[in-house]
């Protein structure tokens, strides 16, 4: 596939979505317009089943790679997981098992196949684990890899500092796991590793062992960060299990959107949908002169269901959502769950994955977010010990319906 050095389209990969460029924005850019094939991989480590929407945001820019020629690169850190991570985490990261890994990697594919054409013939994305490598080391080649660091290098992590400061452990192994992903930039020879600001250390970590292993550059392309723009909060987070997922139902999908803050509606238009720049600022403008933004979320709800579920499911799931929320009303489908008289509701509720356990059914008695709904009226249960006498219609929080028939 000959390389496509279209500047326009290069110019909206190097300033859509992008935080910062290393070395330069200008040097990438030379070499992208030079018509050379570059190598460019971006690594998610299976800590999880499941990807969301801040994902989502490199896999859209790693298709413009794509489409522009260049050999893309989709690594599944199966090995670096079970190392767990340490960014932006106040204690050690709990390690998985290989099977838990593999596991949580079975629909990876399918889940990014909507953003980017895997198996496109004429340039399809190369898949990796990075197990096939770093299981092989030897200790002397992960000594090796050591030599080329410094402590004083590894303790410049945030993380690490503030474990100090607040007198709290800092494992050995954890010092490992940048020196592993920097020695996937190595084995795969990489010229661009695309992240997120919170993995700039462990791509810097890359281009270092880049340079000594191989005498060569490698770019570090530093994608945004979902985050809250008044709180600073992380919209989305694999490991703790909040945000917008890519395996989520239309409905669930559509109602997690909504349920965003108005102020998050800006950044998820530029780094989760396909609409142009331009529009979305006509957008910004129009709220920012007082227009409701519920139509422009809606709107955002619309694009990104689309992407993931057709516009056919889309239209279906706002009209269940301005149904449900707008209306007051019920979804079209609830679940039903079939009981005997007397059985603890939350025996059943978390029975049936409905709650995540009885001290979370417990605690959401406590919040008055679980409620019977007899018609439009809405009637809090307030007793964590409620056993189902009757069939009835139950709200779990904002979104989550249930019929319990006896």
């Amino acid at each position: 596939m000959p390389i496509n050095i279209d500047e326009n389209k290069i110019e909206e990969i190097l300033h859509r979505s992008v935080k910062e460029i290393l070395p330069t924005r200008e040097e990438l850019k030379k070499e992208l317009l030079s018509g050379k094939k570059l190598r460019i991989y971006i690594g998610t480590d299976a800590t999880g089943s499941s990807l969301h929407l801040g994902h989502a945001t490199n896999y859209m820019i790693l298709e413009k790679f794509r489409e522009l020629g260049h050999e893309v690169i989709f690594l599944i850190g199966d090995f670096t997981s079970r190392i767990g991570d340490p960014t932006d985490k106040g204690a050690t990261r709990v390690q998985l098992t290989r099977e838990q890994v593999i596991e949580n990697t079975k629909t990876w594919i399918n889940q990014v196949k909507p953003l980017i054409k895997v198996e496109d013939p004429e340039n399809p994305v190369k898949i990796l684990y990075n197990h096939d490598w770093l299981a092989k080391l030897t200790f002397e080649d992960v000594i090796g890899i050591a030599s080329h660091f410094t402590v004083q290098q590894m303790m410049e992590r945030d993380m690490f500092e503030k474990r100090l400061e607040e007198n709290k452990p800092i494992h050995l192994h954890e010092f490992f796991y940048p020196l592993m992903q920097g020695y996937d930039s190595v084995v795969m020879d990489v010229d661009i590793e695309m992240c997120g600001n919170d993995q700039k250390f462990n791509a810097l970590a890359g281009r270092h062992l880049q340079k000594r292993y191989n005498n060569k550059e490698k770019f570090v392309f530093i994608t945004n960060l979902l985050e809250n723009p008044k709180t600073g909060e992380k919209m989305m987070s694999k490991s703790l299990g909040t945000g917008i997922f890519l395996d989520w139902d239309a409905d669930k999908m559509f109602g997690g959107i909504m349920a965003q803050p108005d102020e998050n509606i800006y950044q998820l238009f530029v780094d989760c949908t396909f609409v142009s720049q331009d529009e979305i600022l006509e957008m910004q403008f129009a709220m920012q002169n007082g227009e409701n933004p519920m139509e422009f979320k809606k709107r955002l709800a619309r694009e990104i269901v689309t992407i993931y579920h057709s516009f056919e499911n889309a239209a279906k799931a706002q009209i269940n959502w301005e149904n449900t929320f707008s209306k007051g009303g019920l979804p079209d489908e609830i679940p039903e769950v079939k009981t005997e008289n007397g059985k603890l509701l939350a025996d059943i509720l978390a029975e049936h994955k409905f709650v995540e356990s009885k001290t979370e059914f417990r605690r959401l008695v406590a919040e008055g977010a679980v409620k019977i709904m007899n018609g439009e009226v809405e009637e809090k249960i307030t007793d964590d010990k409620y056993a189902v006498s009757e069939s009835v219609i139950l709200k779990i929080g904002k979104r989550k319906f249930v019929k319990i028939t006896t």
